[in-house]
């Protein structure tokens, strides 16, 4: 809400898991214990124990910031769908198809992106008529052929620590958006635009102005 309320992102990321009821919820972890004050395992939860969950700011964070509970899709796409671009990665891909039924009764299948590493579950979610977006590490972009995506992915994601050949091949791919991530600087902005992609995705707080398409979670440009 903060990235939304400064008006810096164009775009909000979110990571998605899923309860042991199976419904969505937005979190990174597999675990409660990096963020929260528990401890254990997401997937062991259900909707109405998650309701107890409550995040852990950490100290370094500028600012002050309250112990929230971290959201569920349902209230994020309820709170934000349609009023900015969302990204909705998932960090479990059984979610798939209940995600996919909250963008699509809420109308929102133009304006979110279903996010995830695996080229299959990206074709599993075109054919939901939802818009994909698909990332990749500096790893694997050496061996990928991302000219195969080009017919169910709409969005590339690639990794600014991979080699200038490998974002290019990526550029050249016919995927219509190749963005890069997580850019952090300046300089790792203007390679990623000058090797062709047409927007990043970073987490610097503020954003930069005046360059750029695209971005992540708490900024843009």
């Amino acid at each position: 809400m903060a990235a939304y309320r400064r008006g810096t992102a164009q775009v909000l990321d979110f990571d998605t898991r899923v309860l042991r009821d199976g419904t969505p919820v937005v979190f990174h972890d597999a675990t409660l214990n990096r963020t929260t004050f528990l401890g254990g395992e997401v997937r062991k939860l259900d909707a109405e124990e998650w309701k107890g969950v409550r995040l852990r700011p950490r100290d370094r964070l500028p600012g002050s910031w309250r112990s929230e509970r971290p959201p569920t899709v349902e209230e994020v796409l309820d709170r934000l769908g349609g009023r900015v671009l969302l990204m909705l990665e998932l960090k479990d891909p059984a979610g798939l198809e209940r995600v996919a039924g909250m963008i699509r009764e809420r109308g929102l299948t133009r304006s979110v992106f279903v996010n995830t590493n695996h080229p299959r579950v990206a074709a599993r979610v075109h054919r939901l008529g939802l818009l994909t977006q698909l990332w990749r590490s500096a790893e694997q972009m050496r061996t990928d052929r991302p000219e195969e995506w080009r017919s169910f992915v709409d969005l590339l994601d690639v990794d600014i620590r991979a080699r200038d050949g490998d974002v290019k091949r990526a550029v050249r791919s016919g995927v219509p958006r190749v963005w890069a991530h997580t850019v952090v600087t300046p300089a790792q902005r203007d390679r990623a635009l000058a090797l062709g992609c047409d927007g990043v995705l970073t987490d610097a707080r503020g954003g930069w102005r005046g360059t750029g398409r695209g971005c992540r979670g708490r900024s843009a440009r």
